[in-house]
Formats: C-alpha cells, sequence, structure tokens
C-alpha cells in the first residue's frame, strides 16, 4: 500500500527576527494546517472530515519555548481539529519534519493508519533563553544561554571536538577536503539565484500562502515570499563578508543558512484517500534511511545515508533525476557532493536551497521533500532524494517518485 503526499502547504520562511516574529510558535504551527483544512475541509466544500484523521506528526528541534508540551497536540487542536485527532512531535533536529514523513509511511503501510498530517516548525526567533537548575541551593552565578541553535547546556562527559559550533564543524571538515572559500560563495550565489528566479517565476504558487502576521514593531503585516532570498547579491558582496567562526576561515553568514521562522504541513493517506478528497497526489513515499557519524563531522552523515537508500532502491545515482540537498552550509553541501561525484550538480537543488530559504529546523526537510514533488512534477515526474545533515552526527535520506 503506497504512501501518498495528498497536498502541502507552507508558510513563508520569515528572516530571523523578521516578519513572522512576532507569531507565536504554536500559533505558527497552527497555519499551514489550517490552510490544509481550508483548500479541503467542509467549510472549502472539500471532503475531507477532520475527524478522520489519524495522527498529526510534527518536527520541531527546540521545544524550549511556546513550542513546549507538544507542539503537534497544540497545533492540531488550536486549528480546530476535533479533540479525538492525536498528535506527536519528534525531533532529530534538521531532520524532525522529514522523520514526520518516514513515520507517516510506515504506519500506512503497516495499515495501521490511512490520513496523517505531517510537516514542522520552527520558530528560532522566538527561541528562549534558559538557565540551567543550580546544584546548590545559593549559587555564585547563574549561565544563561540561548535555545535558537547548537549546543547548550553541555555535558562535560562529552568529547571536547563533538561539540565545537556547527559552523566550525562544517569549515573543518570542508577544508580538510580542500573546498575553499571562492567554491562556497559560488555555491552560495547560486542558491540565491535560483531561489530568487523560482519566486519570479511562480515555482512556489500553490504551496506557499502568505502570512498576515499580528502588529508589532517588527511586523510586515503580509509575509508574502520567503524572507532570506537576496536577489541583489553578487560574488562581490559575498567575498566582502568576514569569517563567521574561525579568524580567517571559508565559512561565512553569506555561504552559510540563516536562522529563520516557519512552518509546513502535508496530508499524506492511502490511495482510497486520495480519490476519496478528489486529489492528484504530489507524490509517493517511496523509502527513508537514517546514518550517523563522528558528532563534528555530521555534514558528512547524508553520505552514507544516500548510499544505504540507493542501496535499498536497487539503483544507481545516475538513475536519480532530482536531488534535494538542504543546504545547512554551503561548507557542507559541498562536502556531501565531494564524496559522491556521481551525483550530477544540474539536478541538485534546481531551484536553490536553504541558503536562501532558509532554515527553520522543523520546517526545513518538509519544505525541501514538497518541493522536490513538485519540482518532479514540472518535469514529468521521476524518482528523488532528499537529504539533510543532522547536529551531533547523522544524516538522513529520503526518496520519492512522482
Amino acid at each position: 500500500m503506497p504512501a501518498l503526499i495528498l497536498d502541502a502547504a507552507r508558510t513563508p520562511f520569515g528572516r530571523y527576527r523578521g516578519g513572522l516574529s512576532e507569531v507565536r510558535v504554536d500559533d505558527l504551527a497552527t497555519l499551514p494546517i489550517t490552510e490544509l483544512l481550508r483548500r479541503h475541509g467542509p467549510d472549502g466544500s472539500g471532503q475531507l472530515d477532520p475527524a478522520r484523521i489519524d495522527d498529526v506528526i510534527y518536527g520541531d528541534a527546540n521545544g524550549a519555548g511556546e513550542d513546549n508540551r507538544n507542539v503537534a497536540r497544540m497545533a492540531a487542536l488550536l486549528a480546530g481539529l476535533p479533540v479525538t485527532v492525536p498528535g506527536v512531535t519528534l525531533n532529530r533536529l534538521c531532520a524532525s519534519g522529514g522523520e514526520t514523513f518516514v513515520q507517516a509511511r510506515r504506519a500506512i503501510v503497516a495499515g495501521d493508519a490511512d490520513l496523517v498530517v505531517v510537516g514542522g516548525v520552527e520558530g528560532m526567533s522566538r527561541a528562549p533563553f534558559v538557565m540551567p537548575r543550580p546544584d546548590k541551593g545559593l549559587p555564585d552565578k547563574m549561565e544563561v544561554v540561548s535555545t535558537a541553535l547548537g549546543w547548550r547546556l553541555v555535558n562535560p562527559r562529552m568529547r571536547p571536538e563533538w561539540t565545537v559550533p556547527l559552523g566550525l564543524a562544517a569549515e573543518q571538515v570542508a577544508t580538510g577536503l580542500g573546498i575553499t572559500r571562492a567554491e562556497m560563495d559560488l555555491f552560495a550565489l547560486r542558491s540565491h539565484r535560483r531561489a530568487a528566479a523560482a519566486w519570479d517565476a511562480g515555482v512556489h504558487d500553490g504551496f506557499v500562502f502568505p502570512v498576515l502576521a499580528p502588529d508589532g514593531p517588527r511586523s510586515t503585516q503580509i509575509v508574502r515570499r520567503d524572507e532570506s532570498v537576496r536577489s541583489d547579491t553578487s560574488d562581490k558582496k559575498l567575498a566582502q563578508l568576514k569569517s563567521a567562526f574561525s579568524a580567517d576561515g571559508p565559512v561565512t553568514a553569506g555561504n552559510s543558512s540563516p536562522l529563520s521562522d516557519g512552518a509546513v504541513a502535508a496530508l499524506i493517506g492511502t490511495e482510497a484517500a486520495a480519490t476519496e478528497l478528489g486529489v492528484q497526489p504530489l507524490g509517493e513515499i517511496v523509502a527513508g534511511t537514517v546514518a550517523a557519524d563522528e558528532p563534528h563531522q555530521f555534514t558528512l552523515a547524508p553520505v552514507p545515508a544516500i548510499r544505504r537508500l540507493l542501496l535499498r532502491l536497487g539503483v544507481r545515482a545516475e538513475n536519480v533525476d532530482l536531488w534535494e540537498i538542504n543546504e545547512a552550509f554551503a561548507a557542507m553541501a559541498l562536502s556531501v557532493l565531494h564524496h559522491l561525484p556521481e551525483v550530477d550538480r544540474d539536478r541538485v537543488n534546481v531551484h536553490g536551497g536553504a541558503i536562501a530559504y532558509g532554515h527553520p529546523l522543523g520546517a526545513s526537510m518538509p519544505r525541501v521533500i514538497i518541493d522536490l514533488c513538485r519540482h518532479l512534477r514540472q518535469r514529468g515526474g521521476g524518482l528523488g532524494i532528499a537529504a539533510a545533515c543532522v547536529g551531533v552526527g547523522q544524516g538522513v535520506a529520503i526518496a520519492v517518485r512522482v
């Protein structure tokens, strides 16, 4: 029994402290579910009975703020789904949202579900500051740390090299492979140019919906497009940026994905559900794999995940029609491609990637998967693979067919 992606919706991805930063994270998670109900529910003259949804599965990497206490369940309730619809939140960091597609596929193939809402959310602008509980009643000082990204409250038993900043780890791996600053900047420029061209060509119409942001000092009222896409960037502008993680290293803010806010939701169902709703599926979730490596070599972990997936599918890289590799850093994407020379780079991120669109962790891989399906459909169908690196040394690869 195939697991089909029936439809999907996402918010634009907002800049850090940008147009979506005034939206509570649990409210942000609600928006794409509400949009899917608008399209397919009774109020939109659709055939979707919300009570038929078997589960809501969301990815969320933080969980320390307004997304605490199982944001998937909160989003289901806030979106107006019946209280009988359950929800569960998954955390595989940058691949959290991708994990929801894999879990939904397993449930449908096993016959445990017929219709599931999947997706993910991240409100990195609203990530709270936290402090650990003191070991003694009257501590000498209190440590306060941001939860927006990366390691915090590190266990001292962790090996020091495991817990270096993510950008520095990506830089060290890429430098060791001989990847240069010029190559990283060129890859970033490619991402922005392709993303800007995609927006101008209407590629994201029917997937991204506008969001009316609440009134606030940083509100732009209606957010319609991904805010981090820079159509005016250039190789000269990128070359002028300072190193971000070391004194004179190649990784900069310009060739890294930005902190972002956003949410994505998709309906996953059986062929019978697709017929009942009267929709043409975006694609089929075929398979997924996960792999692990040294935590400070997390940027290489997608390589074994992709190789395992190709082996499981019984195909060669040359048989894959399109690739989406989540661009946490240009250093990361180029490191993966360095180890997979058989991958045709012209088929990778054909409409840009996270360096341009943004990287709201829990929502990133759902965006990548749906973009992959939509891009394949525009080209007449085929096989696609979406992959992402994951902090603490993991990599994920997911195959879809259109």
